[in-house]
């Protein structure tokens, strides 16, 4: 097995984890309530999501190179994306649901960006393929996930505009 097939399907695995978690969330979030909002590209957020891990699986060699300081950098975004989750709590989900009442959250990476996810996500996009050279795989996944984000956080800012923040 290369390191490619395993660090996808690490990432594979962390990602069903995070749907699981995600999913319960938002299921919690609706009973309160919570409407979703921007749903229509959520599909195309997926979709490009596992492109890019199956890309990575596809494209690389199997016996391409590590560049094992990306391979670190990769590892520490993995931390700061659990830290991510983790300040979140309930309110972390997949999906842009909001519901009365709802704080804004400003405790963790948040204190210190508006969206840090998202820059994780960015990210994460460029340095996996970068780890095994195939930079191209990064060019073209960072573009679209880039326009993806872009839509995604005008919808979110949209939202969040109207909570008031907890740091707590």
């Amino acid at each position: 097995m290369s390191w490619a097939w395993l660090l996808v399907g690490l990432v594979a695995l962390q990602r069903l984890a995070e749907l699981f978690i995600a999913r319960r969330n938002t299921r919690r979030l609706l009973a309160r309530g919570g409407v979703e909002v921007g749903a229509g590209h959520y599909p195309l957020i997926v979709l490009t999501h596992v492109a890019w891990l199956a890309a990575i699986l596809v494209l690389v060699p199997s016996q391409a190179p590590v560049n094992w300081p990306l391979l670190a950098l990769f590892v520490l975004l993995q931390t700061a994306r659990v830290w991510v989750l983790v300040s979140l709590g309930q309110f972390w989900t997949t999906r842009v649901i909001t519901a009365p009442g709802l704080p804004l959250v400003r405790r963790g990476p948040y204190r210190y960006l508006r969206h840090p996810n998202y820059v994780i996500v960015a990210a994460e996009i460029a340095v996996l393929p970068s780890v095994f050279g195939a930079w191209w795989i990064a060019f073209v996944f960072s573009v679209l996930t880039g326009i993806l984000l872009m839509h995604r956080v005008q919808i979110e800012n949209r939202v969040l505009a109207e909570r008031r923040p907890i740091t707590a």
